[in-house]
């Protein structure tokens, strides 16, 4: 399990531990106990353990771009659901944190990275 102090990465998931917090922000919903981090349209999603942490997602964002604030409340980690080829863990400490999932640009427009 890969552990960090500012910045790291999973997949899609830019993530880095910040001191303030916006004021634009929405709760997401867990599902099945768990916050889905980025979503994978072939059901590979990466999530936390939604008693552990809470999740919101800021309203003002540009096209394409989705971005979450994580609240950890105890020690927790990002998994991605996946038996071959995953990513590895990675473990939060308790904190709030900052998560940009990547766009992409196409003729129709920005999106978001799809896997």
């Amino acid at each position: 399990m890969k552990k960090f102090n500012k910045i790291a990465a999973q997949g899609e998931a830019f993530i880095r531990r910040i001191d303030n917090r916006p004021d634009d922000l929405i709760p997401v919903k867990s599902e099945n106990g768990r916050h889905i981090i980025a979503h994978s349209e072939t059901g590979h999603h990466h999530v936390m353990n939604a008693g552990d942490c809470q999740l919101l997602e800021r309203v003002n964002v540009s096209e394409g771009m989705r971005i979450l604030h994580l609240i950890v409340e105890k020690t927790t980690s990002l998994e991605h659901l996946r038996n071959n080829d995953t990513h590895e863990a990675i473990q939060f400490e308790p904190g709030e944190y900052e998560i940009r999932i990547q766009r992409e640009y196409t003729p129709e427009g920005f999106r978001r990275v799809q896997d």
